[in-house]
């Protein structure tokens, strides 16, 4: 873990300014096998570390210099003790992350098998607190400030996460870059007041249901799509927000959907953006030996809002995103394997990640 020292780094001085970044969804903890291509159930050995897109997004922007915070939840657990002390380590403010008694915060495992095969495990029931954030929780005025807000497709999933959601999106009403990560995950996504009925449970938080698909989702999607402003998933992710998968076609829906800047990861192909204002870039990969693919997305994520605080033109952008983002998935763990600059310029000039 890159651990911050209060007596050296600005990022630990106390600022009432605006945030870089503030990102908006899912924490935990991933407790990774230090074996790669062992199955779950023979892996002796695991690596705790932090957890969850929004979080490693924050991480990964951090890591890269920008100020920022993160809203979510946790447990009022030891899990949710080192969650605290991860994000501090790393120079992310934890104001805005905040325990719910009665819930455990999430753990994640997953399984190594380079250089396409990294299966999940998410242990989030009854349900994770990331998805009981509160409307009148929020500090509308922090997030309306940030120079850049990231929110996520899971916040949508449930109540009363969605409706802080899309409170928080139409708070900001699209003042700076509004960055929805489409991030499906469809095991998030049933039917709890069916479970409920079925159940019989007139009250408390009911069981998962039956998943409620693409169909279910994409009207949340559409709503969040409204205020944003740049648009970013892979091919499965597109097709939810939009029903198209074809590249070009998904972006161009994304942006006829409201946002300014669509940005369509196709793995091995690289990566897709186009702007509302004509402009295009089509980057390949940077070469990588894959370790585990599962925080390529989120290095992205911090590259890309990086990206769009200096004010870099789309392709420059796009590449940086990319280089960062293949660093990542050459290495072990997500959170803790965020690059520094030093190290993406040194990918970018030697073309590879080495």
């Amino acid at each position: 873990m890159q651990v911050i020292d209060p007596d050296t780094d600005p990022r630990s001085e106390p600022s009432t300014g605006p945030h870089d970044v503030i990102t908006m969804g899912r924490i935990g903890v991933d407790l990774y096998p230090l074996q790669a291509g062992v199955p779950l159930a023979e892996v002796g050995t695991f690596g705790k570390f932090l957890g969850g897109s929004a979080t490693n997004v924050a991480v990964a922007a951090a890591r890269l210099g920008r100020r920022t915070a993160v809203i979510s939840r946790t447990g009022q657990d030891a899990f949710g003790d080192y969650v605290h002390q991860a994000l501090t380590g790393f120079g992310v403010d934890d104001r805005w992350v905040t325990p719910v008694p009665g819930l455990p915060t999430p753990v994640t495992f997953c399984e190594i098998f380079p250089p396409d095969d990294f299966p999940l495990y998410f242990y989030r029931l009854p349900k994770a607190p990331d998805l009981v954030i509160h409307p009148d929780e929020l500090d509308l005025d922090a997030v309306a400030a940030a120079r850049v807000f990231w929110m996520t497709g899971t916040g949508l999933s449930e109540e009363p996460s969605r409706t802080a959601t899309l409170a928080a999106l139409a708070h900001r009403a699209r003042t700076g870059p509004t960055v929805f990560d489409l991030d499906w995950r469809p095991m998030f996504w049933t039917d709890r007041s069916r479970a409920r009925t079925a159940a019989g449970d007139p009250g408390g938080v009911p069981p998962a249901g039956p998943e409620l698909g693409p169909e279910g989702a994409r009207p949340y999607y559409a709503e969040a799509l409204r205020h944003a402003t740049v648009a970013v998933g892979n091919l499965d992710e597109v097709e939810v927000a939009t029903g198209e998968r074809e590249p070009a076609a998904a972006a161009r829906a994304l942006l006829a959907a409201g946002v300014e800047l669509a940005v369509v990861k196709q793995g091995p192909k690289g990566v897709l953006a186009l702007s509302a204002s004509g402009e295009r870039a089509e980057v390949p990969p940077l070469p990588v030996d894959v370790l585990n693919g599962l925080g390529a997305g989120d290095a992205f994520g911090g590259a890309l809002c990086h990206g769009l605080l200096a004010g870099w033109d789309l392709e420059r952008t796009m590449r940086y995103a990319n280089a960062a983002g293949a660093i990542v998935a050459g290495r072990l763990e997500c959170s803790s394997a965020m690059p520094t600059p030093a190290e993406v310029d040194a990918a970018l000039a030697a073309g590879a990640v080495r």
